[in-house]
């Protein structure tokens, strides 16, 4: 994995992809400030540099699988893995896999969530990027590298389009989970 600031101009190629990140006051409720990451796709240079940057990234990583969760994962998860001659392995929220799945259940703010992965998407010691496209409290991708690991996986990386740095998750991934993280771009959490 090369770590991105040893990419040329990574900090002005950064910036590009924050540009094309809309902010949207009061959604999905009051006092939140949603990021938009739909509005970097609709922009077809800031979606394939954005595909390009990760591929830097992991290129030289030997990855077997690319693991993300539905949906927006899937969106940058299927042109990297194309990229990276990788397959791609769809974790899904229950009742959505037609296969043989086990499940690992994770908090949310206010309840709790489920995710499913397909019970033969991992064979023993393939190595393994988990890709999303948002890192928040870090839930879901814990979540993914919980059933990466219990499938026999050896998670490489976890990386993101985007981070809410001051949420904290990036560190409590390092801590709880010992996996590097990595973030194309981060704004502060709200």
């Amino acid at each position: 994995m090369i770590n991105p600031a040893d990419i040329a101009n990574f900090k002005e190629k950064s910036a590009y992809l924050q540009g094309n990140i809309k902010s949207i006051p009061d959604f999905p409720k009051p006092g939140i400030l949603f990021r938009d990451i739909t509005s970097l796709c609709e922009d077809k240079k800031a979606f394939t540099l954005c595909i390009d940057l990760l591929y830097e990234i992991f290129k030289d990583s030997a990855i077997d699988k690319i693991v993300c969760a539905e949906a927006r994962g899937f969106v940058f998860g299927a042109p990297l893995a194309y990229r990276l001659g990788a397959g791609l392995v769809l974790v899904r929220k229950p009742g959505k896999l037609p296969r043989a799945v086990i499940s690992e259940h994770y908090d949310l703010e206010y309840g709790q969530n489920v995710l499913q992965v397909n019970l033969d998407a991992i064979k023993p010691g393939e190595r393994v990027l988990v890709l999303d496209d948002l890192l928040a409290t870090g839930g879901t991708v814990e979540a993914m590298i919980k059933l990466v690991r219990r499938l026999k996986g050896e998670v490489v990386a976890a990386g993101f389009v985007l981070e809410l740095f001051d949420l904290g998750a990036a560190e409590r991934l390092r801590k709880n989970c010992q996996v590097e993280v990595v973030s194309l771009v981060k704004f502060p959490g709200h």
